[in-house]
């Protein structure tokens, strides 16, 4: 249990850090309005929506151990300074991710050998961070991958993209889950980056089982 609420927590922080780093490079890029919305106080109540910050994101990892960043700001594109600034507003958030991964990566060399729930919890927040940032990244929407593209797409291109953004989403998921080919991919690509991070998978795997306190 203590595992699972360790999990918890650190996933509402790095929602609200993923958010809030969208919020500031906007504001960086010329989108004042994100200090008015509240988006630049951290605060959890300014970034999260109960359905898809909360439940989607607690189900994905429920059931796969995937990490859905469910929070959205809403920037005012329009005021961007340039598509370049659109761009890095997108990726601003994986970056986050990843350097919150590379943090607790960092920390967990500390761990003791005999390592606690807390410790373990950690370790498997850690991988989360790092499946959240390849997710992020790939480049349909509603990703941040897409994201980070968009600005230099055509807009009648665009325009049908967001006509089937739903399916789109949808038919990425069902891949994932249904597909052994892209799940191997996906897990080989985060493993890899979590290898380049000396990520402890032994404590990864620990918290992992014990994240999933009722099926033990």
């Amino acid at each position: 249990m203590i595992t699972f609420l360790v999990v918890l927590a650190g996933w509402v922080f790095s929602l609200c850090l993923h958010e809030f780093s969208h919020a500031l490079v906007a504001y960086l890029g010329g989108d004042f309005t994100v200090r008015e919305k509240g988006y630049l106080t951290f605060n959890p109540l300014k970034y999260t929506h109960p359905i898809y910050s909360l439940l989607l994101p607690i189900l994905f990892l429920v059931m796969g151990g995937i990490g859905l960043p469910g929070g959205a700001v809403y920037i005012e594109t329009w005021r961007l300074r340039s598509r370049k600034w659109e761009s890095a507003v997108a990726l601003a958030g994986p970056l986050s991710n990843l350097v919150l991964a590379a943090v607790l990566a960092f920390i967990l060399q500390y761990a003791p050998d005999v390592a606690g729930s807390a410790w373990a919890g950690l370790g498997f927040l850690a991988l989360l961070q790092i499946s959240a940032v390849v997710l992020n990244l790939i480049p349909v929407p509603p990703f941040d991958g897409y994201g980070a593209l968009a600005p230099f797409l055509p807009p009648g291109f665009r325009m049908q993209v967001a006509r089937a953004g739903m399916f789109i989403t949808l038919g990425v998921f069902i891949l994932l889950w249904n597909v052994p080919f892209i799940n191997n991919i996906f897990w080989d690509i985060v493993r890899y980056l979590g290898d380049l991070m000396h990520l402890p998978f032994a404590l990864v795997a620990q918290g992992y089982s014990e994240f999933r306190f009722w099926q033990r």
